[in-house]
């Protein structure tokens, strides 16, 4: 009997993700392999960012991005979308071929040249979260005659 197969709880959750992980890393060998993509600048470092992004979005953790997973992702970016909004979005990415955006659309998507809705949000996000934009540290001290 094997090993994996009395795991309940944390070591099942655990189990599943791991084998997600492996499929997803999977597909980016494969767009490691690909021609049409190799004059990418940075390509490894790009396609771990987007296999880390997936995976934290991918809710039922069946390897698709369903319409709550990108709400709770256009949520935590800041910028919430209604139902029509993220159905568009998935149309746009998928082609209209799909309710879920899987993830070699995803990647797809953001390697591609079209600029998609949901492309520019997560571009955004890392531009904003790889320079702050206010100084580290407590404000610095003022006195009255520094006041406008």
């Amino acid at each position: 009997m094997p090993s994996h197969a009395n795991l309940q709880g944390g070591k099942a959750f655990g189990l599943l993700k791991e084998q997600q992980r492996q499929k997803l890393e999977e597909i980016n060998k494969e767009y490691m392999e690909d021609q049409k993509y190799r004059d990418e600048d940075d390509l490894p470092e790009k396609l771990e960012g987007f296999k880390n992004k997936y995976a934290e979005f991918d809710l039922n953790d069946e390897g698709e991005i369903e319409l709550m997973g990108l709400k709770r992702m256009m949520e935590k970016l800041g910028a919430p979308k209604t139902h029509l909004e993220l159905k568009k979005m998935i149309m746009e990415v998928t082609g209209g071929s799909s309710n879920t955006i899987n993830y070699r659309d995803f990647v797809k998507m953001m390697l591609g040249k079209r600029s998609a809705v949901l492309k520019l949000v997560l571009i955004f996000e890392d531009k904003a979260n790889s320079t702050p934009c206010k100084p580290e540290g407590p404000p610095p001290k003022r006195d009255i005659a520094s006041l406008p």
